[in-house]
């Protein structure tokens, strides 16, 4: 492709956006930008300050001294410190979906969002990518699976780290992040205008990113 265009990917949580997005933007030769991940690191800021999601005024002081930087490869800094790995612990995740539906919270990463993929070139993932941050992409997608395909997967992750979790666990956190998702005033999860469905389901992690690439060839 000679145009560089931007690609999103939404969906909930266990839907295999991640995998996706890291896999496609290798395969493009595009950056990678997981836009919950910069929720989780405020919220992760947030959780180390004791605060609670509904501290209006705890969360404006956090943002207004907090750095967060996203590397081309997807790692993310959090005032400098490397927290790629801190913030996929479940309680950081809970509190980024809680503190996500604040506007100010919002306004301010969505800017650092859109400024991390201006000029194209990348392949952005979340819950709003294709309906609020970048709602003029060329392509978007929205993955998805069912809600115990999505648990089951999860539970793999949690385990493969060290965590000492059940699977019953892990489904009704799930449910919990889709329903907060899906209900929250400031953009909620849903599908973008124009986005290609896609259930991962029964699909493999190579089969899902091979779709992805021939839709996008279909579409440019």
């Amino acid at each position: 492709m000679g145009k560089r265009i931007t690609v999103t990917i939404d969906g909930p949580a266990g839907s295999g956006k991640s995998t996706a997005a890291r896999t496609l933007a290798e395969r493009l030769g595009y950056r990678y930008l997981d836009t919950g991940a910069t929720y989780r690191a405020l919220a992760l800021k947030a959780v180390q300050s004791r605060l609670s999601p509904d501290d209006v005024c705890g969360l404006k002081r956090i943002l207004s001294v907090t750095r967060i930087e996203v590397g081309s490869d997807g790692r993310i800094l959090l005032d400098g410190r490397d927290v790629t790995e801190e913030i996929r612990a479940p309680e950081v995740g809970m509190m980024a979906s809680l503190i996500s539906r604040r506007p100010e919270v919002r306004e301010v990463l969505w800017e650092l969002q859109r400024r991390i993929g201006r000029g194209g070139g990348v392949v952005a993932e979340g819950r709003d990518t294709g309906s609020v941050v970048f709602p003029e992409a060329e392509v978007k997608f929205y993955l998805d699976a069912t809600l115990e395909e999505r648990a089951r997967r999860r539970y793999r992750e949690l385990l493969a780290k060290g965590r000492d979790v059940s699977f019953h666990e892990v489904l009704d956190e799930v449910r919990k992040r889709d329903l907060q998702d899906s209900t929250r005033e400031i953009a909620p999860l849903r599908i973008p205008e124009g986005a290609i469905y896609i259930d991962s389901t029964h699909l493999s992690p190579e089969e899902v990113v091979e779709l992805m690439l021939h839709k996008i060839e279909e579409r440019i």
